[in-house]
Order: structure tokens, then C-alpha cells, then sequence
């Protein structure tokens, strides 16, 4: 096997050559042939070790265990302990998934202290082929058939071509010696149950499964970056991105045949799970929305926006003490007075300095928010009609801030002034106030 696995690596990560890598540890047969194999080859290597307290006594004897082998071997050992169960408890999640956050947050951050370039784990064919399993089982699209990736972002997993018979011989052959975790035993979790019943009927039925299942995965994988390209080419004539937000065209996505296909691809990496409410959205009314745990999908007409959902500080106001005051945040504000009235636009007005009440108010609307339009004397308007009329989406109308005095609007900033501020004939002091971007 050493020489396949050289040969592996040569030909799929020759560029950890000369890296420095840190490999995930658990003392079971997978990680101990993981650490023999690189030190074979020479590699510089940390070993990392997460001690979970999820087996007593026992996970602190392999805790000491890896210790042992590291230090007769001159191998750095790096550990830590999780207290797992209330790690769970407090985040609502299984074991499983606390394990997982647990562990893959501290080995990026020993991959910063240590000064390492990558991370290793000792996922094999047969890990691959569970995972497969598991998400068949549960229903899944065809990303979910393509099995665990051999590289993400700094994880890479150099054994996933490896069986577990072909890293027992190896085990054998050099005399290795690993830990047995005890919970393998038990068909109290579904990885166990197929580990145990079904995968080793498959290899009954077939004694080439795990070859043919290879070249299956091989050919869904060709199929699923075939599905990416397709994804990135469409995105590029639907999509239109403006600063954070995105913008989809719903006319055009609606032209393909297989509209929902391209919105799964495209949404499935910002945390939506209700799939049924985002394809039902494309033919909803205009304000509804799905919302992930940071982003939301918003219908607005003709288009879908994707947008990150709103802070806290949209509840915030910020005062503005006088003509002197240096307005830098949360909008770009300058106050100078003149002898006479210039140009106006959307992000230049005019006002009458003596009817201001100072503080002035800078926020953002609210539903009851009524104003009176320059150039409508005596005509009141109320804020969200003239959102509706400008037909600003949800995402817009929050962007929006109002420049108050004493409770009144002055100015709709980058849309409409108040009437009731002015510039008349009686006036005196002059006041330009521009919003520069």
C-alpha cells in the first residue's frame, strides 16, 4: 500500500511536498496508518488530537496513547479537551454535529498556530461509501451522492481511495497498533447499522463493489461539475449583482424548463432549507420572502432578490447637533450655508436654515412616516406611497433614510424634499446640504 499511496499522492497532491501538515488523530486503525504513512515519506507532521470526554476514562487513555506514540517517534503532539455533551446541550444540536463544529474550529486554528499548510484527515473508501449511504437513505440530490470531497478548503483526505481491508493488511504488515473505540460496536447510530448490515452485503453480492462504487462516484462527480458549469453560465444572463444584494430576472428564469434545478444551485450555499416556499416564491405576490439564518430571498416584482438579512442598527437613530457637525456615518452629510440657491438634485437640496430645529434626526422610515412633497403645498403624502410611486423594492425602502427636524421630515434623503423647508422669498440664511457617496 505504501507504494500506491506515494503514487497517490504524487499524482492528486504533489503539492503538499515540502508543506507542513498537521493530521487529525483519533488512535484508531485509519489515523494510526495515516501518521505511519507520512512518516514513511518523510513529511513534516503535527499530530492533532480533540479529546471529546464522551468515553470516560477510555478517551483519556487514548488521549495517552497518541502522546506515547508521538513521543517515540519525535512527532509534535498537540491535544485538547471538549467538554462535548454540554457543547450539544447549550447549542441544541446532536453529539455528532458538536463533535464536528467542535473539531474542525480548533484544528483551523492550530493550522494558525502551528504555522501548518494543511490539514489531513484519515477518511477512507468505506467512510465514503457509508456517507453515500446515509444520504441516499435520507433523500438527496446529486451532490449528496458524490461522497465526502478529498479536498475542501484546507481538510484534504488522502485515504478516500483506500479501503479499510487494504489499511488492516497494512496495519498488519507493519505491525501497527491503534485504539478500538467501543461505540463502533453499536447499531445505535445509522452509520453503524449500514457499517455493520448492509455494507457488507453489498460486498457480498458483489466482491468488486467497492471498485464499481468508485467509478460510480468518479462519474457522478464528471456529472455534478458538468451541473456547476451549467449553474455558472446561466447565473451570468439571470443574476445582476449590486453591492450585497443580488438580483434575479425572473422573466428569463422563468424561460427555463428546469428554473428550480438552477435556483438550488445557486442559493444552496447561503442556508436555505425551505426549498418547496423558494420555488412557490417565483410566482408569489411581490414582498414575500424566505428567509435563511443570514439571508433572505425577497419577490419584488419581476426578479428575486437575495439579500443579507437587515442589522439591528436599522432601529437607530443619530442626531445631528448643528450646521458645524461633521455627519460621517451612517450617511456621508454635508451642511454649508450660501447667499444663494444652486442646482437641487436627489443628493443636493436646499432648505431654509430658521425653520430647522435643532438636533436634527437622522433615521430610517417608518410605516406612518408622512411628509408633504416639494412642489405639493399643502398636499400630504405619506412616505410609503411615494416608495411605492419611485417602486422601490423592501431592500431599497430599508436603504432609505430620513433627515428629521422636531418630528418632521425635511428631506427623503436621495429622493424628495419637504415642502415645508423651502426657500421662500423671507428667507435669510441659506442652507445646502449634499449626500455624497
Amino acid at each position: 500500500m505504501l507504494g500506491q499511496f506515494e503514487n497517490h499522492i504524487s499524482n492528486h497532491f504533489s503539492f503538499l511536498q515540502g508543506k507542513k501538515l498537521l493530521l487529525a488523530v483519533s488512535g484508531g486503525l485509519d489515523s494510526m496508518v495515516l501518521v505511519h504513512l507520512f512518516q514513511q515519506l518523510n513529511y513534516e507532521i503535527v499530530v492533532l488530537h480533540c479529546n471529546f470526554q464522551l468515553r470516560g476514562l477510555v478517551s483519556f487513555e487514548d488521549q495517552q496513547f497518541i502522546q506515547e506514540y508521538s513521543n517515540t517517534n519525535a512527532i509534535p503532539f498537540v491535544f485538547t479537551q471538549f467538554d462535548t455533551e454540554a457543547f450539544a446541550a447549550d447549542c441544541k444540536v446532536s453529539i455528532q454535529v458538536a463533535a464536528r463544529e467542535l473539531r474542525y474550529s480548533w484544528f483551523y486554528e492550530q493550522l494558525a498556530i502551528q504555522k501548518g499548510d494543511f490539514i489531513l484527515t484519515a477518511h477512507h473508501a468505506d467512510d465514503n461509501l457509508e456517507t453515500f449511504l446515509i444520504n441516499l437513505s435520507r433523500g438527496t440530490g446529486l451532490e449528496g451522492l458524490t461522497g465526502i470531497p478529498a479536498q475542501n478548503e484546507k481538510v484534504i483526505r488522502p485515504l478516500l481511495s483506500f479501503s479499510r481491508q487494504q489499511m488492516e493488511e497494512y496495519a498488519s504488515v507493519n505491525k501497527l497498533k491503534w485504539r478500538e473505540d467501543s461505540s463502533n460496536a453499536s447499531d445505535k447510530y445509522l452509520r453503524n447499522k449500514i457499517r455493520h448490515h448492509l455494507v457488507p452485503l453489498l460486498k457480498e453480492l458483489n466482491p468488486n463493489f467497492m471498485s464499481s462504487f468508485e467509478k460510480t462516484q468518479s462519474f457522478l462527480s464528471e456529472a455534478q461539475e458538468l451541473v456547476d458549469d451549467a449553474a455558472i453560465m446561466v447565473y451570468q444572463q439571470v443574476a445582476r449583482e449590486e453591492g450585497e444584494d443580488i438580483y434575479f430576472d425572473l422573466v428569463r428564469l422563468l424561460q427555463l424548463p428546469n428554473y428550480s434545478s438552477y435556483l438550488y444551485q445557486w442559493l444552496k450555499e447561503f442556508g436555505f432549507t425551505a426549498w418547496d416556499d423558494i420555488y412557490e416564491l417565483v410566482t408569489s405576490q411581490s414582498g414575500k420572502q424566505v428567509v435563511a439564518p443570514y439571508f433572505r430571498l425577497i419577490k419584488d416584482r419581476d426578479c428575486l432578490i437575495l439579500s443579507p438579512l437587515p442589522s439591528q442598527d436599522n432601529q437607530q437613530e443619530f442626531e445631528i447637533e448643528s450646521v458645524e457637525s461633521k455627519v460621517k456615518f451612517p450617511l456621508n452629510l454635508v451642511f454649508s450655508i450660501v447667499s444663494k440657491i444652486g442646482v437641487a438634485s436627489n443628493s443636493t437640496i436646499f432648505v431654509d436654515q430658521d425653520k430647522l430645529v435643532f438636533p436634527l434626526t437622522l433615521r430610517h422610515w417608518n410605516e406612518g412616516d408622512v411628509f408633504q412633497p416639494f412642489g405639493m403645498e399643502g398636499k400630504s403624502k405619506k412616505v410609503s406611497k411615494l416608495f411605492k410611486d419611485e417602486k422601490l423594492s423592501l431592500i431599497d425602502k430599508e436603504k432609505v433614510w430620513l433627515l428629521c427636524s422636531n418630528n418632521q421630515v425635511v428631506w427623503v434623503v436621495g429622493i424628495r424634499q419637504d415642502e415645508r423647508f423651502k426657500i421662500d422669498p423671507n428667507s435669510k440664511n441659506l442652507l445646502k446640504i449634499e449626500c455624497i457617496e
